[in-house]
């Protein structure tokens, strides 16, 4: 009996499902060693009567592996693109190039732009030198806001934290294991930061469908912020890059040596002397975390703001004292600018009945024990968004729960 060569040494046939945009599917059989070329011209074939005739028509369609979201290169074979039996494909025109401007086009885009573009603030006073001057009293409206007891307390809270920030120093200082408590508060502060995701955030944008690594990454980069890594998700979803891997941060050294310092200043002989400089030490090395976590604006507010003609500056410092609030930063720019970013380093006064209080919950007292909790204070004060990862935290996400209930106990009263 003669039996082919050519068959003897086919492939593996495998048997894909395919679908296209207008919702028909069919089943493909093919060989494993069929180009994806020459398997998108048979799907096309099947779908499209006639479509080959038109050479161009295989080029400008293309094969995306449905589980991968990966585009098929048309030169490789299907053994190649690891395609496996039963494994779904989508048959899809690609996208028209847009036409090239020409320069009429461009002259007038140009001219438009010009046009749209926001005066800067030497134009605006030269435009209202002749107004009459109007005494406008904002604090009406700060003080309708600061009516919302949520927004009462996102503003009381940063008094709360620096006086508590305070208080936590004081008592890992006289703890005698001070410096193993400083030791475990400086590794958790060099960790790096990225590797922490809001679990809620992060199940939200991959209920609305998007992949967990895409929703990682969009979630670092804005703040942990779900709206804003919505739309950055939405706007870079024909990104080849969009998977790129983030940029790995160098770790600081800065705290590790003031950890070798610490270290050193209480391993000499026990004795009065020594312990109080120990405890000095570790208050300013305390100093040192907080000087080294900066504060970090929201970009697409900066350029939204400096586009209105503020400097760079006080578009930073408005953010910063605003907790990253577009709208309530263009009013602090517009107004009288109070609190100023010096005031945002007060405390809240230590003999009031608030903080009295929140001194006497157990657990308060037992979390400000804890260099977690003091880390926690620090990275909310600069990274106001932040605040909802440690609420969410087993050992911090007690203390901050207490804390919003004394407040707004004593705010009914």
């Amino acid at each position: 009996m003669f039996v082919q060569e050519e068959k003897i040494f086919a492939g593996k046939v495998l048997r894909l499902q395919v679908c296209t945009m207008e919702g028909a599917e069919w089943l493909e059989e093919v060989p494993e060693d069929t180009t994806v070329e020459k398997l998108k011209e048979r799907c096309l074939k099947h779908c499209v009567p006639g479509s080959l005739e038109d050479p161009k028509t295989v080029t400008h369609h293309k094969l995306i592996h449905a589980t991968s979201e990966k585009v098929l290169t048309d030169s490789k074979t299907v053994l190649e693109e690891n395609i496996q039996d039963r494994d779904v494909l989508l048959l899809i025109k690609k996208r028209a190039p847009p036409p090239l401007p020409k320069m009429a086009d461009v002259s007038a885009e140009e001219k438009r732009k010009q046009e749209q573009k926001a005066p800067d603030k030497d134009a605006i006073l030269k435009a209202t030198a002749n107004l009459p001057s109007r005494n406008v009293d904002r604090t009406v409206a700060q003080h309708n806001m600061r009516d919302f007891p949520f927004l009462q307390f996102q503003t009381e809270l940063r008094k709360i934290l620096v006086s508590l920030i305070e208080v936590a120093q004081k008592l890992l200082a006289l703890n005698p294991d001070a410096v193993e408590l400083f030791k475990k508060a400086n590794a958790m502060l060099d960790e790096d930061e990225e590797d922490r995701v809001d679990e809620i955030a992060l199940r939200q944008l991959t209920e609305m469908g998007f992949p967990e690594s895409r929703a990682v990454k969009a979630l670092r980069l804005n703040h942990m912020s779900v709206t804003q890594a919505m739309e950055w998700l939405i706007e870079h979803a024909d990104d080849p890059a969009v998977d790129a891997p983030l940029p790995g941060q160098t770790p600081s050294e800065a705290a590790a040596e003031a950890g070798a310092s610490s270290a050193e200043a209480t391993a000499g002989p026990s004795s009065e002397a020594g312990g109080e400089e120990a405890k000095d030490e570790l208050t300013e090395i305390f100093k040192k975390i907080r000087r080294k976590r900066e504060f970090r604006p929201d970009p697409r507010a900066v350029i939204a703001l400096m586009e209105m003609g503020f400097d760079e500056k006080e578009v930073v410092d408005a953010l910063r004292v605003n907790n990253n609030q577009q709208n309530a930063a263009c009013e602090w720019l517009l107004g009288d600018r109070k609190p100023s970013p010096e005031d945002l380093d007060k405390g809240i006064d230590t003999n009031s009945p608030l903080f009295q209080a929140i001194l006497e919950n157990p657990v308060v007292q037992l979390g400000l024990t804890n260099p977690k909790t003091l880390l926690a204070f620090e990275d909310m004060l600069e990274n106001p968004l932040n605040s909802t990862q440690w609420m969410n935290d087993p050992e911090t996400g007690p203390v901050m729960l207490q804390i919003s209930r004394i407040f707004q106990t004593l705010n009914r009263t």
